[in-house]
């Protein structure tokens, strides 16, 4: 098989990566394929312990559907056995567990949703039961004598309880060894996932080495954040976007992201050049989130129920109670009067103003007091621009552009003009 070119193989496998290790086998691998013409072994393993793929998840798929447009061999592991366990990558309390047929109700509702993001008739599929349920006590012991419990408490899970003298139950400790081996089974030259997977990832490649495999490569792709552009996003914490969610549930949730996760949205979950992003975003937040809306939910959807979502939310949500002549208010340095000789003490890089989140409130005249505008916003009333992002703290910076709709509540709002400029 001819595949392009390693350096074009390169920049886009590199697009959205954290993390390479080791950096530079993957170029020696790509570098054999180009000799062999067999195409790299890609592994994503997926634990059906839930039932929606969000937006999350889709970061390594997508990763995934690269390498097999560049040619390359996709492999699924559904971790049927794993999810009897539970991955605890980023947990600091045991997962609960659940039962054989729970797991595999939920595998085939999981390869339905991934068939939205890669070719899956030409993707190898394998459940780690087919091996897991193999093996006698004898050959368990054998694999568990391949790691110290020492090793194991270095993953950060794990320390971080251990130190808060929370429970580690022994079960757990055979998750990362039985992930790792089910890239012995399968040969895999490349894992995908997420940067707190490394400890694992690492695993995989000593048990490869010990049965004289060619050991594989992590590709790391960054945790998405979710709808709150702080935590990672997952349905636990309601900041997630599900792939399977309705265009117009997408649209809205795309429409309150915060405007400084925009550029990672971009990077991770579009095809979209570098260069032309970044051009997008120097543009109203509202159209580039829009662009971003449309891109992502035609993927899922189709480009008439992108449009048609986007159209529904400026129509119900973006216009609606906001009335053409809304008031605007001058605030001046330390919120007081207007004078020759005050100047704003700290301006972000395009020398807009930043104040903090409950002194706007009050220098424009939406609270009468920082204690009020501080409980307004604790409790979710405070909001900026046509979209109402919600002002996250009574402390949070804010840049504030002339113009800028600023609210307290559902009915009290004012644009704003900052001076003296």
């Amino acid at each position: 098989m001819k595949f392009p070119p390693v350096d074009e193989q390169l920049a886009l496998i590199c697009r959205g990566v954290e993390k390479i290790v080791p950096e530079d086998e993957l170029r020696k691998k790509l570098e054999q394929c180009e000799k062999t013409g067999n195409p790299l072994r890609v592994k994503y393993g997926i634990d059906p312990t839930g039932i929606d793929l969000h937006l999350g998840h889709t970061v390594p798929l997508r990763k995934m559907r690269q390498f097999q447009e560049l040619g390359h061999q996709a492999v699924i592991i559904i971790g049927n056995y794993t999810a009897l366990v539970g991955d605890p990558s980023g947990r600091d309390e045991t997962r609960a567990r659940l039962t054989s047929e729970q797991v595999e109700k939920n595998a085939e509702d999981y390869l339905e949703q991934v068939a939205k993001v890669i070719d899956l008739e030409k993707a190898e599929i394998h459940r780690n039961g087919d091996w897991f349920s193999k093996m006698d006590f004898a050959r368990i012991l054998e694999l568990c004598s391949k790691v110290t419990v020492a090793q194991l408490l270095t993953r950060d899970d794990f320390s971080k309880r251990f130190r808060e003298e929370k429970p580690i139950y022994l079960h757990e400790c055979l998750y990362p060894l039985m992930q790792g081996w089910d890239s012995v089974e399968i040969k895999a030259d490349i894992e995908l996932g997420g940067t707190e997977q490394l400890y694992t990832f690492m695993l995989s490649r000593d048990l490869q080495r010990d049965q004289n495999l060619p050991q594989q490569v992590a590709v790391m792709s960054p945790i998405l954040v979710g709808t709150d552009g702080v935590r990672r996003m997952g349905k636990s914490l309601g900041n997630y976007i599900g792939i399977s969610e309705p265009a117009y549930e997408m649209a809205k949730k795309f429409m309150q992201l915060p405007d400084d996760v925009m550029p990672i949205y971009f990077e991770l979950l579009t095809d979209i050049p570098e260069a032309d992003y970044r051009k997008i975003l120097q543009g109203h937040p509202k159209e580039a989130k829009q662009i971003l809306a449309k891109t992502v939910i035609s993927e899922y959807h189709n480009q008439e129920e992108a449009e048609a979502a986007i159209a529904r939310w400026e129509k119900e949500i973006s216009q609606k109670n906001i009335p053409d002549d809304i008031e605007t208010r001058e605030i001046y340095p330390g919120g007081g009067e207007q004078s020759e000789t005050s100047t704003w003490t700290k301006r972000d890089a395009d020398g807009n103003p930043v104040v903090r989140g409950a002194e706007l409130l009050v220098w424009a005249k939406l609270c009468k007091s920082t204690s009020e505008a501080r409980r307004l916003i604790r409790d979710g009333g405070g909001y900026l621009t046509e979209e109402k992002i919600r002002i996250e703290s009574h402390d949070q910076e804010i840049p504030v552009t002339e113009g800028l709709l600023v609210w307290a509540g559902k009915k009290r709002f004012c644009r704003v003009k900052p001076v003296p400029r």
